[in-house]
């Protein structure tokens, strides 16, 4: 069963930056397609990025040029760079993966999620 393990969500002011990580377990190999959402409270969730087994990235409007996806296919693990965060960027953080290789923007074209990490920007 695969396993996906957020950390480095925090309490951060606006303009500063945070490293969220996922970590994924439990697989045969790393060549799947992964994904960021996240989920403000009253809200639903949203697409904030993703990343191919190439490493082809595709993000939301509304973090373009402030969030960057990574990925290190040798431990596994995928990256949210987050800078320049503002306060609407507050949010439950969610890493997930597909069991293809191929990117998708849509929640339910993902397999496995994390169990979430909280990110507050404060003003």
């Amino acid at each position: 069963q695969v396993q996906l393990v957020e950390s480095g969500g925090g309490l951060v002011q606006a303009g500063e930056s945070l490293r969220l990580s996922c970590a994924a377990s439990g697989r045969a190999d790393s060549s799947y397609a992964m994904g960021w959402f996240r989920q403000a409270p009253g809200k639903e969730r949203e697409f904030v990025g993703t990343i191919s087994w190439r490493g082809t990235t595709t993000y939301a409007d509304s973090v373009k040029g402030r969030f960057t996806v990574s990925r290190d296919n040798v431990r596994d693990t995928m990256y949210l760079q987050m800078n320049s965060l503002k306060p609407e960027d507050t949010a439950v953080y969610y890493c997930a993966a597909r069991s293809t290789r191929y990117a998708s923007y849509a929640s339910y074209d993902y397999d496995y999620w994390g169990q979430g990490t909280q990110v507050t920007v404060s003003s």
